[in-house]
């Protein structure tokens, strides 16, 4: 819809909003035949508009929205209701609108953090618990690990290989002293977000990469509160050996015992990390 040519449209509140977006929209909600559909306001058509660009890459992440009043033109609608399609954005993490004398709508980089917000609090109403999502997280993450040793390539060898010989660093250079959880956990993060990455499927990419994001949240807690540097460093040597051993799988292209290894990686993982009733615990609100 081009907000120039419906400007008396936008005035009547979309009075005028032809049949087929109706149609469209009643379907989009579960809406039955003959029931009455709310026409889209402004600040919502807007704002939909805006997000299409930014998600096919027209706006970039870093670069500055138009200035308001060139906005108000284009759309033909009041500042309110610019405004208003501001903060629907602002809520997405998709701009952030500075105040200043850089006035201005920023685009950002969609974030994962975003989606698990909204993902937690489905599941948090489903009453699901940590450990129900770390095994989604399982299924989903060792699928990416047989998809990764079809498709690798020598630079997904080389990450893996690199963020290996980095936890083997961070671990061999504190000796008999505490091994530092705030690296170690970062780095850990990062090898399965490669996994998930590099699995060249976007869609298991972005449901892994969601899905690590709830849990995390849970571990950053199972980390502040029971994370025990002075436990045997053979725990730590045998999940370094782990990683080794599936970028071993992965250069082989052997997809059956990446997704194999990986998988009872993980299972033996969460036997640690969801010990003293952690797993059982429910989503908690990643709102708050």
């Amino acid at each position: 819809m081009e907000f120039h040519d419906r400007k008396r449209c936008v005035d009547r509140g979309f009075a005028s909003v032809s049949s087929s977006t109706l149609i469209a929209m009643s379907a989009a909600q579960g809406s039955q035949v003959g029931q009455v559909v709310r026409p889209p306001k402004a600040a919502e058509l807007i704002a939909a508009q805006l997000r299409r660009r930014i998600v096919l890459g027209e706006l970039t992440p870093g670069e500055t929205l138009p200035p308001e009043n060139q906005l108000l033109e284009q759309f033909g609608v009041s500042r309110p209701t610019l405004r208003e399609a501001f903060r629907v954005l602002e809520t997405e993490m998709l701009i952030n609108v500075r105040h200043g004398s850089r006035d201005g709508a920023q685009v950002l980089s969609p974030d994962f953090s975003v989606a698990a917000r909204h993902v937690g609090l489905l599941l948090q109403m489903r009453g699901a618990t940590v450990e129900d999502v770390y095994e989604a997280r399982t299924v989903a993450e060792s699928a990416c690990a047989r998809l990764l040793a079809k498709r690798r390539t020598k630079q997904d060898i080389t990450d893996l290989n690199k963020v290996v010989a980095e936890l083997r660093s961070a671990v061999e250079s504190k000796g008999d002293a505490d091994l530092d959880a705030v690296p170690w956990t970062r780095l850990t993060y990062r090898f399965h977000e490669l996994v998930m990455e590099r699995s060249g499927n976007k869609t298991l990419a972005v449901q892994g990469a969601v899905l690590q994001e709830i849990v995390a949240t849970h571990f950053e807690m199972r980390v502040a509160r029971n994370f025990d540097s002075t436990e045997s460093p053979e725990r730590f040597r045998r999940a370094i050996k782990a990683y080794g051993r599936l970028v071993t799988l992965v250069e082989a292209r052997d997809a059956d015992g990446a997704e194999r290894h990986w998988r009872n990686h993980m299972r033996v993982a969460g036997t640690y990390l969801l010990r003293d009733g952690l797993g059982d615990k429910t989503v908690v609100d990643l709102f708050s």
